[in-house]
């Protein structure tokens, strides 16, 4: 086996290659997953761009190794890990905490103050490369009927299938989804399973929303006035918080999951005069695993939404905004390309 593997490296705003770097060996307690998936996301775009805020806050600097939706299939192990993870098709976690603070101990190590998240901050190598190392603790086995397609969707849609159900709608309820990309989706088809009235409002037409069947697709200037009993903002718009306010009925819940470019102005009146529950959604932490299993039985499926799928010399292009394929709002990276 070589020594050195092709990874897609990130060394300042917009300078990027793939180069050639050492395979990694999987220290005590991790794993090598050869990488048969890779998203690219919006987070990435931003660490592309130099405008993600964890450079300018110390937590990750150039150069780096981009891609934390990923699956693959394990192919090394280190001591102490049961080598039945051998030949496993899996993904993992990214947030990876200490495990030792009390956030960890709660349950909560996602938003442990010295995590590492994988291809983001602290110096963890992410999936835009032919192999990855990750904690065997990490790990989530992907059973048969999910592939690497899929396996590489299990992560936004943690994301989603949290922002869901922090909506705490099911049958006979009501919601919008401001922002019809990759996450906005995810939420609409998770809420769809749940038994919701799903309403989605973007930009444009949503002919590609319309297409993976959601019926009520608006825009602002169309969006009929009805009762919505929980807004999920899945946009990147500073506007949208208070808009998700504005638009949710009295005693519902507004989940926000889309984060802006720049602090977003929220009237805190509104929220108390309207008796709404307001709930942020950091990871996918919590959401994993019932995403692999809603995957597996076929309640959510979300292939239609990646475009398409390409090799790591095209992953700059990717994130510089140039599209190819279908009109879904995903793009796969293929490292074996």
């Amino acid at each position: 086996m070589s020594s050195t593997m092709r990874a897609f490296v990130l060394t300042g705003p917009r300078e990027c290659s793939v180069q050639e770097v050492p395979v990694p060996r999987p220290a005590a307690g991790e794993v090598v997953v050869d990488v048969e998936r890779a998203g690219v996301c919006g987070t990435d775009v931003e660490f592309f761009t130099g405008e993600m805020a964890y450079l300018h806050q110390g937590h990750a600097a150039y150069p780096m190794r981009l891609g934390h939706e990923w699956a693959g299939t394990v192919s090394a192990v280190g001591d102490g890990v049961d080598p039945a993870w051998l030949g496993r098709r899996v993904m993992g976690d990214t947030m990876l905490g200490d495990r030792t603070c009390r956030r960890c101990r709660r349950g909560h190590q996602h938003t442990c103050e010295n995590r590492q998240e994988v291809g983001i901050r602290g110096g963890r190598a992410g999936a835009l490369a032919e192999r990855l190392a990750v904690p065997a603790w990490s790990l989530h086995a992907l059973p048969g009927g999910v592939d690497a397609v899929l396996g590489a969707l299990v992560e936004p849609g943690g994301n989603a299938l949290r922002a869901a159900r922090a909506t705490g709608t099911g049958g006979g309820d009501r919601a919008l989804v401001l922002g019809p990309g990759t996450i906005g989706l995810l939420t609409a088809l998770f809420l769809r399973a749940a038994g919701t009235e799903v309403h989605v409002m973007g930009v444009d037409d949503g002919a590609f929303a319309r297409s993976l069947g959601f019926a009520h697709v608006w825009t602002r200037e169309t969006l009929p006035d009805l009762p919505f009993d929980a807004v999920v903002d899945a946009t990147g718009a500073p506007g949208s918080p208070a808009l998700a306010v504005d638009l949710v009925e009295p005693a519902g819940r507004v989940v926000y999951i889309g984060l802006s470019g720049r602090p977003s102005e929220l009237d805190t009146r509104a929220l108390v005069l309207k008796d709404v529950t307001a709930v942020g959604v950091l990871s996918a932490s919590p959401g994993l695993a019932d995403t692999i299993a809603a995957y597996a039985s076929g309640a959510v499926d979300p292939r239609p939404l990646v475009a398409a799928t390409v090799g790591l010399e095209q992953a700059g292009a990717v994130l510089a905004g140039e599209r190819t394929g279908g009109a879904g709002p995903k793009v796969h990276v293929d490292p074996r390309r």
